[in-house]
């Protein structure tokens, strides 16, 4: 039984930092399973989050750069990982970070050259998962399904709350997933303004109430009425909802309210078109996992048909990094990682480019 030993990296819009999963994955009577030995969460520095945040504003010239730099500085960073815990590694799986997502202009672009990164470590690397099936007319996004549907199977469904809230379930025997929409990254984006990189446990969020005019303000957001395939990027946060965000002049504990009862109420909506059964489970993970206040207000907007789970810390911190592990393991192998059901691609595909170290 060939065990793949390999390290995922993902870094997420809501621009927490670089999350390392060295993971074993294997396949055992038609069934992939995993094993996450290591872990290592490294937070950006604040000039670091600051050149990806306004990454997209950069000349084609200054992009390539930050592609680049940005590649081997994930691959001073994966040595370090691989080093400090003497790791044997087989392939390093890369996502990147996305700087720029216009799936309606077939453009996607995850900063991190995978050339840069195998070159700086010595190790083959799969990266660029999303490039092909913007080719094969997709979206691009989201991906992780893929491991939802070969590692969480048992849920009805899966909820990702990080910068962007995307879910991920089975009809009839088709994965439909999409973005539903925000997410950590409206609550990151104002708790910055007071210097807060997050909100812990959702504690300001708890003590506020709620906007009435910003609140319909959110939830009037055309994006909401679109169909799926559909997903969003930094873009649309930027010209949609910072705007809705500087309309309205509140204290932070109400504009952190408001903005997790929004969160709430389109996911609980989505949840609800798409019932299957009473009792049935849905499966969080992602940063927003760890907001307490959060969770408690999206139970609560559920009500009792459906049950939110809260995994274990590490599968709620690592899971993405797990899911792109996967991801290289089922490209060597020749095998679908990209769902054209989820992103609305001509077909399925085995995607992500393959480096060789030099």
């Amino acid at each position: 039984m060939k065990i793949y030993k390999i390290i995922g990296l993902m870094s997420g819009t809501s621009l927490d930092g670089l999350d390392l999963a060295y993971c074993h994955i294997w396949e055992k009577n038609g069934v992939w399973e995993f094993d996450i030995k290591e872990t290592k969460s490294v937070k950006y520095s604040s000039e670091m989050l600051n050149t990806l945040k306004n990454a997209i504003s950069l000349s084609a010239e200054k992009l390539i750069k930050l592609h680049n730099t940005y590649g081997t500085w994930l691959g001073e960073q994966t040595s370090i990982f691989i080093n400090v815990n003497k790791l044997d590694v087989d392939y390093i799986a890369s996502h990147g970070h996305t700087t720029h997502h216009r799936p309606e202009m077939a453009l996607t672009f995850q900063v991190g050259s995978g050339q840069h990164l195998a070159n700086a470590t010595g190790i083959k690397v799969i990266a660029d998962f999303r490039t092909n099936d913007l080719a094969l007319g997709g979206q691009g996004a989201p991906l992780v399904p893929i491991g939802d549907r070969m590692f969480f199977n048992e849920y009805d469904y899966c909820l990702n709350l990080g910068g962007i809230s995307n879910v991920s379930f089975e009809v009839k025997d088709k994965r439909i997933a999409y973005d539903i929409g925000l997410a950590n990254m409206i609550l990151n984006y104002i708790t910055r303004k007071v210097d807060l990189e997050y909100d812990e446990d959702g504690k300001l969020a708890r003590s506020g109430n709620i906007n009435t005019k910003m609140l319909e303000q959110l939830n009037s957001l055309k994006y909401y009425l679109l169909p799926h395939p559909k997903s969003i990027g930094y873009e649309w946060f930027l010209e949609e909802v910072v705007p809705i965000v500087e309309d309205n002049d509140d204290t932070i504990e109400n504009l952190l309210h408001t903005s997790i009862h929004h969160i709430c109420d389109k996911v609980a909506q989505q949840i609800n078109l798409n019932f299957k059964h009473n009792k049935q489970q849905l499966l969080i993970t992602g940063g927003g996992a760890l907001n307490s206040f959060l969770i408690e207000t999206l139970q609560q907007k559920l009500g009792d048909t459906t049950k939110v789970v809260v995994p274990e810390k590490i599968i709620i911190e690592f899971k993405e990094a797990l899911v792109f592990a996967l991801m290289s393991v089922l490209r060597v192998e020749q095998l679908t990682n990209v769902l054209s059901s989820v992103t609305g691609a001509k077909k399925d595909s085995s995607s992500g480019v393959l480096f060789i170290p030099n």
